[in-house]
């Protein structure tokens, strides 16, 4: 994940007041270093993850008011970039239909592959319930954020206890580590999701 060492830079630099920013364009890369920077006492826990919380929470706002108030436009001008197509999005809506609450917490936790930005965009579009939209990825977010906060700490944990001379090496390697695991718990979901949507 090439943007990682960016993100690191301004956390870095910036500390709090960058958190919530960054926590709206890549929350869960931001949560992991987030929990790394915990455990090397950069940061304070609870300021941090109220903040991820808030921050990841915007995003998925606006999202849905995307979806509400524009998604086909967008998706035709934009969706490539953001590997949304129509296509998703009419599956994700077909299965909103029966499956709402999973479907929502489902998007917490594949972590941007495949569907999680099409079911975000597609619950604005089916015009589910907004209270009932943020009360879901509000407890999914709590639970989430912790979860990705944890495991940077575990790593931050694994860091300190690493040789000096090989801690760089121990970074790339969680890094790749990471995303293969990350890439293949979102290609699971995606493809039960569309099991069940078949």
């Amino acid at each position: 994940m090439p943007f990682a060492s960016p993100i690191v830079s301004w956390l870095l630099a910036y500390r709090y007041p960058i958190l919530y920013p960054l926590a709206i364009v890549e929350g869960p890369v931001v949560m992991m270093i987030s929990g790394f920077l915990v455990r090397l006492n950069f940061f304070y826990f609870w300021p941090v993850y109220f903040l991820l919380i808030a921050g990841d929470l915007t995003g998925d706002i606006l999202w849905y008011l995307l979806g509400r108030h524009g998604a086909r436009s967008f998706i035709e001008k934009y969706g490539k970039f953001f590997s949304i197509t129509e296509e998703n999005v009419e599956k994700a809506e077909q299965f909103f239909n029966k499956h709402q609450w999973k479907i929502l917490f489902i998007s917490k936790i594949t972590m941007g592959f495949g569907f999680a930005l099409a079911t975000l965009i597609a619950a604005g579009a089916a015009k589910v319930p907004f209270k009932k939209y943020l009360t879901i990825n509000f407890l999914g977010q709590f639970v989430w954020t912790g979860v990705l906060m944890a495991v940077g700490y575990f790593l931050g944990n694994l860091y300190i206890m690493v040789d000096k001379s090989l801690r760089w090496a121990f970074i790339i390697a969680l890094i790749v580590i990471a995303f293969f695991a990350a890439y293949g718990f979102g290609k699971f979901m995606r493809n039960r999701m569309r099991g069940e949507i078949e």
